[in-house]
């Protein structure tokens, strides 16, 4: 056993990384506790392997005093000058007390050590692999259904993908191959767990840096994006040269870039907005298709204001279900009240005939 588990552990840092010295160090410690637990021990005890011969030896560890009152920790100094002449009190003393069956123990014990250890050394490999795609988009197969998530197999390890990170209404069938992203990797007790989102507003980011070769080398840059995944998103892009239009070119010859998009998430609708640094200009921008003819900024709160549109267009504005208000709220950061240009006018009207307090 002795020499093959000097091969193994050769054989387990040159394959796999590991380092020697700390597959013995685990080791010895593992021998420790099952010293005690098979022999019954509690007397201090050390393990030490002999990385060159492979030998395993227990040695109990008692301590020089004037007076024992423990015969398994402490050894008296008239017993351990017996031993050699130049022990005194304090000093640790070690009694070699390996049992013959040992061996057995030692072998069984080393097997464990070394799986657990294999085991640990893969997730890292796995966990440092996947650790790298954080925040990025990956394409995986999705394996397997339950009640809690989808499982996407990524190669080497199998991804979640929750209700919550599901596009509303989006079916997945085994075999499926989908684009996902990655938005958080855990090195947890079980192994590498990775999580990732078809519904986080990143996804939509690194599609476009897929699609769009001028926000990939960063002549367009978006600046915010809103989405209600599976139905409607709005993205804010500005140019960082002169004579670029950022709409125009996300949206691509007859629509091509964005429709590619649209397609790899099932229909979603995309609004691309140009940012403008007037945060009257970029609200306007926000709520197309709406028309907007006014925004009136709040005095008393530099985050919220009064959109005025047509009357023809309030409706445009608000969207579906307040749709289109919410997300130009989302993508600006506004707070937003829409108002008709008659609701207005009247509102206008009324707050001029007000009586002042005398």
């Amino acid at each position: 056993m002795s020499k093959e588990l000097v091969e193994a552990l050769d054989a387990l840092e040159k394959e796999k990384g590991i380092k020697k010295q700390v597959v013995v160090e685990a080791l010895e410690a593992a021998l420790v506790s099952a010293y005690k637990r098979n022999y019954g021990q509690s007397r201090n005890v050390e393990v030490d392997f002999d990385q060159q011969a492979g030998e395993i030896n227990v040695y109990a560890v008692k301590e020089v005093v004037d007076q024992v009152f423990d015969s398994q920790l402490e050894i008296s100094l008239e017993d351990a000058l017996k031993i050699n002449k130049a022990y005194e009190v304090g000093d640790q003393i070690r009694f070699k007390v390996t049992p013959k069956n040992f061996g057995r123990i030692a072998a069984q014990t080393a097997k464990q050590v070394i799986m657990q250890r294999v085991r640990e050394a893969e997730r890292s490999i796995v966990y440092d692999q996947y650790i790298q795609y954080e925040k990025e988009i990956v394409t995986g197969e999705v394996e397997r259904i339950d009640h809690r998530y989808v499982y996407v197999n990524l190669g080497r390890v199998e991804a979640v993908l929750s209700h919550q990170d599901q596009i509303p209404g989006e079916e997945y069938h085994p075999h499926d191959r989908i684009k996902v992203y990655i938005y958080k990797v855990e090195n947890s007790a079980k192994g590498p767990q990775v999580f990732v989102s078809r519904s986080h507003p990143d996804l939509l980011k690194r599609l476009f840096e897929q699609e769009i070769p001028e926000v990939f080398d960063g002549t367009v840059e978006i600046v915010s994006i809103a989405r209600e995944a599976g139905d409607r998103a709005k993205v804010a892009v500005r140019s960082t040269k002169d004579g670029v239009d950022p709409v125009g070119t996300c949206v691509g010859p007859r629509g091509e870039r964005v429709q590619a998009i649209v397609n790899e998430l099932r229909g979603e609708n995309m609004d691309i907005v140009e940012w403008n640094s007037d945060p009257a200009d970029f609200i306007s921008n926000a709520l197309n298709p709406a028309e907007v003819l006014n925004v009136i900024f709040d005095p008393d709160n530099e985050r919220a204001c009064t959109v005025v549109v047509p009357d023809d267009q309030l409706s445009l504005a608000i969207g579906k279900r307040g749709q289109n208000a919410r997300l130009a709220a989302k993508l600006t950061g506004y707070k937003i009240d829409i108002k008709s240009e008659s609701e207005f006018a009247d509102l206008a009207t009324n707050s001029e005939q007000e009586p002042t307090e005398q």
